[in-house]
């Protein structure tokens, strides 16, 4: 490898009552792919911020060189005129405009005040070709999904002459094929000279495509591994995050099953725009006491949709089917009415569905039930600071107390208030859409534990995941879905990360067929 292109020395920071990073180096060689890794609060997004201006040059202490110069950024602007594009854990695109003009936002291709429509499309249309997104450049980006948003994000950043690429968990929104598209083009750009970092918690991810890996733990690093070198390992990376060995990432538990809670049968649901599109078509499935069932697919299969729909028809237009709790038909036309049910859904978009940021943790928490802690339509505030503080507790929630904002907690934190949220609901039937999304490897073990306990207490939980070995390693039975309809369901004794690729692309296949 070449010398450093970037060098980051005794960089410090603190916020109030945190102190976030404490003498953090962090060298990166030209055409390097070095990957970042800890636990979620270790200080890795932070960090990525002050190296791209979000935290400007005086909110921190220590040296910035990049290049062989000296840096200090006043904003991301100033880094990104540098060449150095931060693509953000959190999406940062505006839902009404289309794909192209979010792409090329600020960076329009303008000439004497007047924006070259041909040329946006046209460049547009070849971002997206690279990324692997087939979408008509002019979609608006509120009619695509989450995982689709993310590949824009990238092409977004590929749209600007860069020299080192922050990528902040870049393929937590996206499937097994997806993510293996974007680590190919992340090689491909190394071929190029390009610099990357890599923020990620799929550590089988970092083994493929990563140089050099630093390790970052309560805001300090701990060390920082040459791949040529010295090798790595998921035990390795494990141990230096987390201070300690993980023996057993899934739960051992042993089932107790019991009758069937949830019944969704021969569910139809229409697109919200094009009505004569059908995006889950007669899907049927069901799910026991004290079972973990799993739903995999790839993007677009219509897990997501088929489970907004039933929890309150949060999304599209239903035409047919059914939902039986404990055999009796229940109706979940609203929100409230699924509530009522014992029916719980945890959005694979927390930020946008599962919180409101700007309250603070305490009322997060409390929203999905206020009624338990009010009385004749006043909140027992006293109750609610109480359960509030049960749940930072036992669901290890890394907050001083329960008053601090919601939207200033890590990604990991964020997702324990939304669980907390719904358990505190007292559900017979959760649905957990990629739960573990965007998590660090310690913080996944314990919700791994939470979704075990709740088994074991005889709710019925059905998963929804994007990774194999998640599901796999979790659930009792798996189903698999793709172009909207059901094509298998399996044991786990008997489920493969082959058998349930096989089910997950063959397309319109015949519904129910079993492995």
């Amino acid at each position: 490898m070449a010398g450093p292109v970037l060098e980051m020395r005794s960089i410090s920071k603190s916020f109030p009552g945190v102190k976030a990073l404490s003498d953090v180096n962090l060298n990166v060689a030209a055409g390097e792919v070095h990957a970042i890794c800890g636990e979620n609060g270790a200080g890795k997004s932070t960090l990525m911020k002050v190296l791209s201006g979000v935290h400007p040059h005086g909110s921190y202490e220590g040296e910035i060189r990049f290049q062989g110069e000296p840096c200090v950024f006043g904003d991301i602007r100033a880094s990104e005129r540098h060449g150095i594009v931060i693509i953000h854990q959190e999406l940062a695109l505006i839902p009404y405009l289309s794909i192209a003009e979010n792409i090329f936002l600020g960076n329009e291709h303008a000439s004497r005040g007047f924006i070259s429509w041909h040329r946006t499309l046209t460049h547009a249309q070849s971002l997206l070709e690279r990324v692997g997104l087939p979408d008509n450049p002019q979609t608006r980006i509120a009619d695509i999904g989450v995982g689709k948003q993310q590949l824009v994000e990238i092409a977004k950043a590929l749209a600007k002459e860069v020299k080192l690429l922050i990528l902040d968990e870049p393929t937590a929104a996206l499937n097994d094929e997806d993510s293996r598209k974007l680590l190919d083009l992340i090689i491909e750009l190394k071929a190029q000279g390009i610099a990357c970092i890599v923020i990620s918690h799929k550590l089988n991810e970092i083994a493929r495509v990563a140089d050099a890996v630093t390790i970052l733990r309560d805001g300090r690093t701990i060390e920082t591994i040459s791949v040529e070198a010295e090798g790595i390992s998921e035990d390795r990376i494990i141990r230096g995050m987390v201070g300690r060995d993980l023996e057993h990432r899934y739960p051992e538990r042993t089932p107790d099953i019991g009758e069937v809670a949830l019944t969704v049968e021969d569910w139809t649901v229409l697109h919200p725009i094009d009505v004569h599109r059908k995006v889950v078509d007669g899907a049927s499935i069901t799910v026991r006491r004290g079972e973990i069932v799993g739903m995999a697919g790839l993007m677009g299969a219509g897990r997501t949709e088929l489970a907004m729909s039933v929890f309150g028809r949060s999304y599209g237009r239903r035409t047919g089917g059914r939902v039986l709790l404990d055999g009796k038909e229940i109706r979940t036309r609203t929100v409230p009415e699924a509530i009522a049910h014992g029916l719980a859904y945890v959005t694979e978009d927390r930020k946008h569905l599962g919180l409101n940021l700007s309250e603070d943790i305490r009322r997060n928490i409390s929203l999905s039930a206020l009624g338990k802690v009010s009385r004749r339509g006043w909140v027992n505030e006293h109750e609610e600071t109480r359960v509030a503080e049960r749940y930072r507790r036992t669901m290890n929630i890394k907050a001083p107390s329960v008053f601090g904002e919601t939207g200033k907690l890590s990604g990991g934190n964020q997702q324990k208030v939304v669980l907390s949220k719904w358990i505190f609901s007292d559900p017979e039937v959760l649905i957990l859409d990629e739960p573990t999304r965007g998590i660090d490897i310690g913080a996944k073990a314990e919700i791994y534990a939470v979704i075990a306990k709740l088994a074991a207490q005889g709710k019925a939980v059905l998963v929804i995941s994007s990774e194999l070995p998640e599901l796999l390693g979790l659930c009792d039975r798996i189903y698999t879905m793709a172009e909207g309809r059901i094509t298998g369901e399996t044991t786990r004794a008997d489920a493969t990360q082959e058998s349930l690729m096989r089910l997950m692309t063959v397309g319109a296949a015949t519904q129910n067929e079993q492995v």
